[in-house]
């Protein structure tokens, strides 16, 4: 009997500690499965922005951590300045982008949302899916769009587009790891009522979850999926 392929995922995230914040879970159990997991990062902080060399450089060290503790195959570092990425042309944006897709060849894509209320967010969104065209990535077959707790739930837009899942995954197993993932960024995460703390977070996959019948889940659009 021929085994299952494997899949092969590609997870973009504006910011280091947004791939956690929206689908922790979900990779934990790609992973767990044997899968190929490859995390691209597409902004860093820069010294020209106000950053001190110490504060870059514990975000690198956070970003290793990271990386280990979810055992990534790869992580694939972009480099363009953070919260600045509506500046950067998006030819670039989808050029850099391309490289990675055509690199890895990922069958899996996740996403942020596209109208979360960071501009980055939206950036990234349309970048990752410029790349998911058949025609030129025939590799991808499924892209999924996650909700990043502090910017899904903040966005404002008066035309009542909203963040609407139609796909469930239990993280039960996976809900611990999770929070000790997020705890690496220490300077990203707070107290509650801070939306980006361990109640938040806990409190999202609970209500996630009761939406599918499960005690833990993260909870995403899919926007694409072929069966071939």
């Amino acid at each position: 009997m021929t085994e299952p392929r494997k899949n092969i995922v590609l997870c973009a995230a504006p910011h280091a500690d947004d791939e956690s914040l929206g689908c922790a879970g979900a990779l934990l159990r790609h992973i767990t499965a044997g899968d190929e997991v490859h995390w691209l990062l597409f902004t860093e902080m820069q010294e020209r922005q106000g950053f001190t060399p110490e504060r870059i450089n514990g975000r690198a060290e956070e970003i290793r951590r990271v990386a280990n503790a979810y055992g990534f195959t790869a992580t694939h570092q972009l480099g363009f300045p953070t919260t600045e990425l509506d500046t950067v042309p998006q030819s670039a944006l989808v050029g850099a982008t391309s490289k990675i897709v055509t690199q890895v060849q990922p069958n899996i894509l996740y996403l942020p949302y596209r109208h979360d209320a960071h501009s980055d967010h939206a950036c990234v969104f349309d970048a990752v899916a410029a790349c998911s065209k058949a025609f030129r990535y025939p590799s991808v077959k499924r892209v999924l769009a996650y909700e990043t707790l502090s910017e899904t739930e903040f966005s404002m837009r008066p035309d009542g587009t909203c963040f609407k899942p139609n796909h469930f995954v239990n993280i039960q197993p996976w809900i611990d790891a999770k929070l000790a993932i997020l705890r690496i960024y220490a300077s990203e995460m707070g107290s509650f009522p801070f939306p980006r703390s361990d109640q938040c977070v806990l409190a999202q996959a609970h209500l996630r979850g009761s939406q599918a019948g499960l005690e833990a889940a993260e909870a995403f659009m899919l926007l694409k999926d072929i069966l071939s």
